[in-house]
């Protein structure tokens, strides 16, 4: 009985491993600010088509890279996890990121919004540097840069997260469970990206 148990458990961290990929945050978030702020008064076209554009760049891209890279070396999605692996996967993101960037420029977006795509370069920019020396979880760091924008958006926007830090912190704490249970980090690289991520997502929006 104990090993349906075991592997129940197992599973569930792997899917939240994957259902919290850093690279959804940048698209989840956009959807969000298109849908609570004034943005929602854009043309329906017009935000469908942001939202395209972000999901290209900073998922579908990176991903197709990455993967490219990987099956080009002939390494599994674990073997590539290891820490010198990971600088060609993270500057493969920063690129397409700063192509993002650009397109959200040109359309004369609002500060706030192209500050997500600003706060996810820093993140991605502090975490490539980090791991010339030290694997440090990019799941928590993605997990911590929400909490941090939430709370720089609220300052921004006025308004009271109390209710949406609760969520976020509680969906923290599973993602970072499930890096430790899956043996992919420790506590200390989970804290460490998590704390790092909170200081680019506020310091990324609220210099915006």
């Amino acid at each position: 009985m104990k090993r349906p148990r075991s592997f129940n458990f197992l599973t569930l961290a792997r899917t939240v491993s994957l259902i919290f990929r850093p690279s959804y945050y940048p698209t989840v978030a956009f959807a969000v600010l298109l849908t609570v702020t004034y943005l929602s008064l854009l043309p329906w076209s017009f935000k469908l088509w942001l939202l395209a554009v972000v999901y290209l760049f900073t998922v579908l891209i990176p991903w197709v890279g990455v993967m490219l890279y990987r099956k080009a070396h002939g390494w599994s999605t674990a073997e590539l996890s290891r820490r010198h692996r990971r600088f060609v996967p993270y500057l493969l993101h920063i690129v397409s990121y700063l192509c993002c960037f650009s397109i959200i420029e040109n359309v004369h977006m609002p500060a706030f919004a192209g500050a997500l795509i600003v706060a996810s370069l820093m993140l991605q920019c502090g975490c490539t540097i980090i791991n010339i020396w030290w694997k440090i979880s990019m799941h928590s760091a993605a997990a911590g840069a929400a909490v941090g924008a939430l709370v720089a958006y609220s300052l921004l926007l006025n308004y009271n997260p109390v209710w949406w830090l609760c969520l976020l912190l509680l969906l923290s704490g599973c993602v970072m469970s499930s890096r430790m249970v899956l043996l992919q980090h420790t506590l200390a690289q989970v804290l460490a990206g998590f704390a790092y991520g909170i200081v680019c997502g506020f310091i990324g929006i609220i210099l915006s």
